[in-house]
């Protein structure tokens, strides 16, 4: 019974973060919209190389919860860490251009924003896991360090 009752509540989170996560790309939609209207700020690699693993994230997520696949879900929530990487990078990037041409802070602006909403939708994909990993095992490591060190250390471990 207790299964069952981890379905149902992580069914109804999971039914959220869906919804959030379509919110975040209707943003990515309209700053999109905004960055083709205007000259390209530089080429972009980054934020396509980050849209390439959150989206595999993303269905990665929704097939550990239907496979409830507890492994697959735990490979979702190490590569959170990547996708925040690649926020942090882009924005330091963007900055430094905004720093030296003020002609180009909305195009700028705009791609910090898409990195932004890919990071909140990587965010929820690691939901999602999460939510799996509880659902499957009954143990909650959203807010446990030692869980997600020992998740981190398996996959270190794993390429040694």
């Amino acid at each position: 019974m207790a299964i069952d009752l981890r379905l149902i509540t992580a069914t109804m989170k999971i039914s959220s973060d869906l919804e959030r996560m379509g919110n975040q790309a209707v943003n990515i939609a309209e700053r999109a919209l905004s960055i083709m209207a205007l000259p390209q700020v530089k080429p972009l690699i980054d934020i396509p190389r980050m849209a390439e693993i959150v989206d595999k994230m993303v269905k990665d997520a929704l097939d550990a919860f239907v496979r409830r696949d507890n492994e697959l879900a735990r490979l979702v929530v190490l590569r959170d860490d990547e996708v925040d990487k690649y926020r942090d990078q882009v924005f330091r990037e963007l900055i430094a251009h905004m720093i030296r041409d003020q002609g180009c802070i909305q195009q700028a602006l705009d791609l910090i924003l898409v990195s932004r909403n890919l990071e909140r939708i990587a965010d929820h994909a690691t939901n999602i896991a999460e939510d799996v990993i509880y659902m499957v095992l009954g143990r909650d490591i959203r807010h446990h360090a030692e869980e997600k060190a020992l998740t981190r250390n398996e996959k270190t471990n794993s390429h040694n």
